[in-house]
């Protein structure tokens, strides 16, 4: 009759079935809800994280645009100041000579047209012109119509005079002209026909 080991009986050596008996179990399947055990979930989460690094990027890239484009304006703020401040200058040595008292006229007129002529080419190289309106046909585009004026001297619909210039930048208005635009003079009212040009009223 065989006996039954108890408990409390030694291990024979390579009983490993008794020494680990988790060992001779089979293996269980992670149960369903645990980490890794979907790759739906798991490849949600790689999309999650993809989707937060693109869009930390995308805000660091408008801060980034948006320092650049303040540089731009600035830079471009600073150029053009830079062009004026000569204009300035001259500006204010023309008021410094006319408060001499032994300024003429004719001399201050020649510094005027000096300080215009610098302005009319520092503003000339950063592509403004002025715009020519007068005689040509009004075009809304680039002309301001103030009034009309009936004329025989212009084409109706063509500018008469100029009162303010406009000025564009290449293809960009600026300002528009403001100018008096040509009509065409109605046509006088026909005289009414006297008693000597109508017998019969004269006979009655």
């Amino acid at each position: 009759m065989t006996e039954t080991p108890s408990a409390d009986a030694p291990i024979p050596p390579g009983d490993t079935a008794r020494a680990n008996p988790a060992a001779t179990e089979p293996a269980t399947e992670p149960a369903a809800g645990t980490p890794g055990s979907d790759p739906v979930a798991a490849q949600l989460a790689e999309v999650q994280d993809r989707y937060v690094r693109l869009y930390a990027d995308f805000e660091n890239f408008k801060k980034r645009a948006a320092r650049e484009r303040d540089e731009v304006r600035r830079a471009a703020t600073e150029s053009v100041l830079g062009r004026l401040l000569p204009v300035l200058d001259t500006f204010e040595m023309a008021m410094q000579a006319a408060a001499q008292a032994n300024t003429n006229l004719e001399s201050l007129r020649a510094g005027v047209a000096m300080i215009q002529g610098q302005l009319r080419n520092t503003v000339a190289d950063y592509g403004v012109e002025e715009i020519d309106a007068v005689g040509r046909p009004f075009d809304p585009s680039l002309h301001e119509a103030l009034s009309q004026q009936e004329t025989t001297g212009v084409p109706e619909g063509h500018v008469i005079s100029q009162n303010r210039k406009g000025y564009r930048m290449k293809e960009r208005l600026l300002r528009p002209a403001a100018v008096v635009v040509a009509r065409r003079p109605s046509p006088a009212a026909a005289p009414a026909p006297s008693d000597a040009a109508n017998p019969a009223k004269t006979q009655s």
